[in-house]
């Protein structure tokens, strides 16, 4: 695939963006797509180097790509978890361009669990870097865009914001409180002019498989649970969308005439949103209940349109 070019009359020319988790995956072809259009874009991710991750891509690589491409970015290394951190990329990021007119909530981390096995210090991690360094982000960008009457914050979500899916107790939990932030927040900031996006991806291309090698499970109760992630996740991934897809959705989100609060996309996004509403919560449960593999796996694809069976 040949590489995109900057617009020069692009929908961005003149904004500031800023994109977290953007070292690779979905938030590296958001800072593409977004300084595409024009936007100064300053990325950040906890690493910038090779030597810092054991994942391939980094921040220095997606700046490269924005750069030979004739756009401007730059990157900021920070630890979302971190609220000195949080308050320095601000700043930092602030000086170089001037104030932020687009942010995006893109990074996440993420751990394979029922809610029994799960460790605290790891739950409090998610909902630190999932919910509050989005809550604190927004907070500090928020007194500029009020005063130009003018802006836009993306909060990446997952279709798991919306359908608990087995076995991800802990990354559906961190999204669901995404979510209501940020229907809650929409609303507060429209007097303003400010738009609040939230993307919900299905199954994309994203280093985010390889960052969870981890699945408790002590007593051997959740086999079955995790059978059925994964087979999830086995049907889903050979199908999974560039995560381009999701940039250009993030493109369309800030710059349409006629916003929507929420958006999905991505392998199985708007089947099992779908499929979630058309169901009661009694059937939503006892899908739950189903002690037999091929079972659940018919009534699955039967309930949600999406084909998981082996």
């Amino acid at each position: 695939m040949a590489e995109a070019k900057v617009n020069p009359n692009g929908q961005l020319k003149g904004k500031v963006a800023l994109v977290t988790g953007a070292s690779r995956g979905i938030g590296e072809a958001i800072s593409v797509r977004l300084a595409m259009e024009g936007a100064k874009v300053v990325c950040t991710a906890r690493t910038a180097d090779a030597g810092e991750s054991k994942l391939p891509g980094t921040l220095r690589d997606t700046i490269a790509r924005i750069q030979k491409a004739g756009g401007q970015a730059m990157f900021i290394k920070c630890d979302l978890s971190q609220a000195e951190d949080r308050e320095r990329l601000i700043k930092d990021a602030t000086a170089a361009y001037g104030p932020i007119d687009i942010l995006v909530n893109n990074g996440a981390v993420t751990f394979y669990s029922p809610i029994e096995t799960f460790a605290e210090k790891r739950f409090k991690l998610m909902m630190e870097v999932q919910v509050w360094a989005a809550v604190h982000l927004a907070q500090m960008v928020l007194p500029g865009m009020r005063e130009r009457r003018s802006g836009a914050i993306v909060n990446i979500s997952s279709i798991v914001g919306k359908v608990a899916h087995i076995a991800q107790s802990p990354y559906y939990v961190s999204k669901w409180a995404l979510e209501g932030m940020s229907e809650g927040l929409a609303q507060e900031l429209a007097p303003f002019g400010i738009r609040v996006a939230i993307i919900q991806p299905g199954v994309t291309k994203s280093a985010i498989f390889a960052k969870n090698v981890d699945s408790p499970n002590r007593t051997g109760a959740y086999d079955a649970h995790y059978r059925r992630l994964f087979q999830f996740y086995a049907a889903g991934i050979p199908a999974a969308t560039p995560a381009e897809e999701v940039a250009a959705l993030v493109q369309h989100a800030v710059t349409t005439d006629s916003p929507k609060l929420r958006y999905a996309c991505s392998w199985g996004g708007e089947a099992l949103l779908a499929g979630r509403r058309a169901m009661t919560d009694e059937e939503w449960v006892a899908l739950g209940a189903i002690e037999d593999d091929d079972e659940y796996y018919r009534r699955f694809s039967e309930a949600f349109g999406v084909d998981i069976t082996p």
